[in-house]
């Protein structure tokens, strides 16, 4: 079994995304385990981020002049560039590539097979691999913190709307996928591996709802929707066909079969966060 919390010298890291929810997070993490960060951000001076870190500005498509030297290994966050990012980096001698994923990447289901997360993700995982350095690719289920999409309805109406409401989903914690990262940039035993991540239990919409509500000291209500009235509301919020669909198949399959829990407790040394505590660190979120 591989030793996760093996000692080994301190590392200089590139984070890409570094004032995302997951990438402040990692920053955090890897400075906190004594580690040098460098952190890309397109905007310095509002990235407020800790001291310690080094700030460079730039994006995946925009790289400053020496974003690699001395970096020993980086943070490859999956928007437009990540592909170019990686071969870059790889070209300066970065020895080691961590992806920030998606699970339907791994297609197990027929839902995820041409999916809009399939196809984005797929492209980037095959573009990291082909590298020829060292590579971990981490695929969190669905994140938590899509949940702040009922934020507002929850301020306003104590309740949201939507179809599927016993449909069961295991969320995951940011800071579990931070913490998921920040071990396997740094520590032995992680190269070429893929990991699989999700919240420690599967939850319907209805108890993910309760679980705010518990957390915010409110009862709250989930009013029922069909999937046709669904699509016209987010459309009415431009959100594209292909989002819907991926949603409305997800939703639909985790009725009869929930997700399976993956949670992270071997790479993080912990056991992962449940939604309850999710929801008590985003109290401010809702309120």
């Amino acid at each position: 079994m591989t030793n996760t919390h093996q000692t080994v010298p301190t590392s200089t890291v590139l984070v890409s995304g570094a004032t995302g929810r997951v990438g402040r997070l990692l920053v955090n993490e890897l400075l906190a385990a004594g580690h040098q960060v460098r952190a890309l951000t397109r905007d310095p001076a509002r990235a407020a981020l800790p001291p310690e870190a080094e700030l460079v500005e730039g994006s995946l498509n925009q790289l400053p002049a020496g974003v690699f030297d001395g970096i020993d290994a980086a943070f490859v966050f999956p928007t437009d560039g990540a592909g170019a990012f990686a071969q870059q980096a790889a070209a300066h001698g970065v020895l080691r590539l961590v992806l920030l994923s998606s699970l339907a990447a791994a297609a197990d289901h027929a839902r995820d097979h041409g999916s809009a997360s399939q196809l984005r993700h797929t492209v980037i995982e095959q573009d990291v691999r082909a590298t020829g350095v060292a590579w971990t690719i981490l695929r969190p289920g669905t994140f938590a913190n899509n949940l702040l999409s009922w934020a507002h309805p929850i301020r306003y109406t104590a309740g949201v709307r939507g179809p599927y409401p016993t449909s069961a989903q295991a969320p995951i914690h940011e800071a579990d996928v931070a913490a998921a990262a920040a071990a396997v940039l740094t520590k032995p035993g992680h190269e070429n591996q893929i990991y699989a991540l999700t919240g420690p239990e599967a939850l319907t919409r209805v108890e993910q709802l309760d679980a705010i509500g518990t957390a915010l000291g409110r009862e709250l209500t989930f009013a029922d929707q069909t999937p046709d009235e669904f699509a016209v509301e987010m459309a009415q919020y431009g959100v594209g066909d292909d989002i819907v669909k991926m949603l409305l198949d997800y939703w639909a399959d985790t009725v009869d079969e929930p997700d399976v829990p993956r949670p992270p407790n071997h790479l993080i040394g912990r056991p992962a966060k449940t939604l309850t505590e999710w929801a008590h660190d985003h109290i401010a979120d809702f309120q």
